[in-house]
């Protein structure tokens, strides 16, 4: 990635981190050295990541299969070969990050395409979002949507997420769906590891925290479980045989998806 003019690249981004774990190329040096400092604290970083962005995939298989052809896809980060755009190509996708350098290169990479568009806000800022004119003009007045919510609840505390949740919940059509991450370990547990990394992401500028389940199924209310319920993303994507013990980094790290519906 090349650096443009006016746009602050010596800080890492947490969008920008993720593409590099993912083997990306849209990201900066101060993103590959937080990238690799935080990999070396928890090792199985790449893992939980590469789950996350597959668990994105399947989800929006299965939507699009039942007819979806509208995502609201909230941080985004950056809308790399497999993200929601080019997994339905023939959807209207509206991808939504805070990150100014992350928001200028999405759109260069989606230049030319009319199907996939950026909104730089902040998700705490939800209605500001669905009060945004693109909303109308990419998806009319039509409110029965798909809405991405992945590796998101950690950047928020839990009135946060019960505040955006509640918002979005409110402004669709019953019958709308959203596909959700939730990153959780036992609250009793921790190592200086975890603590370390988490420190990373307030270097960042970001607040974070894992969450629980339980905690997750409160503050989603009133949104509700589909007949998949809660799962483990190794169990969402049946590849249990390949995490170890030690990629619960002694918390009883877990990754949960979801997908949630709006009756």
């Amino acid at each position: 990635m090349t650096e443009q003019t006016n746009l602050p690249t010596d800080v890492p981004n947490a969008g920008r981190v993720y593409d590099y774990v993912l083997g990306g190329h849209h990201n900066f040096e101060a993103d590959r050295q937080a990238a690799g400092f935080m990999i070396s604290l928890l090792p199985s970083t790449p893992k939980w990541v590469r789950m996350l962005r597959q668990f994105i995939r399947e989800a929006v298989y299965q939507l699009t299969e039942e007819g979806f052809d509208k995502f609201l896809d909230l941080g985004s980060g950056l809308p790399t070969a497999d993200h929601i755009h080019s997994l339905a190509p023939q959807a209207k996708v509206i991808y939504v990050d805070k990150d100014p350098v992350t928001v200028a290169y999405g759109m260069e990479i989606l230049a030319g395409n009319p199907n996939a568009r950026y909104i730089e806000a902040d998700t705490r800022d939800v209605d500001a979002i669905l009060n945004s004119p693109l909303l109308q003009e990419m998806f009319g007045d039509d409110r029965k949507i798909a809405i991405g919510y992945n590796a998101m609840s950690c950047f928020f505390t839990d009135e946060e997420n019960q505040k955006i949740l509640q918002a979005l919940y409110d402004w669709v059509a019953p019958g709308s769906k959203l596909f959700a991450t939730f990153e959780t370990k036992d609250p009793a547990l921790t190592t200086p590891n975890v603590e370390q990394f988490v420190g990373m992401f307030n270097q960042m500028g970001e607040h974070y925290q894992f969450t629980t389940l339980a905690e997750a199924q409160e503050f989603v209310k009133p949104w509700q479980a589909d007949k998949n319920g809660y799962k483990p993303l190794a169990q969402w994507l049946e590849v249990e045989e390949q995490f170890t013990p030690e990629d619960k980094e002694g918390v009883d790290l877990e990754f949960y998806g979801v997908i949630l519906e709006k009756k």
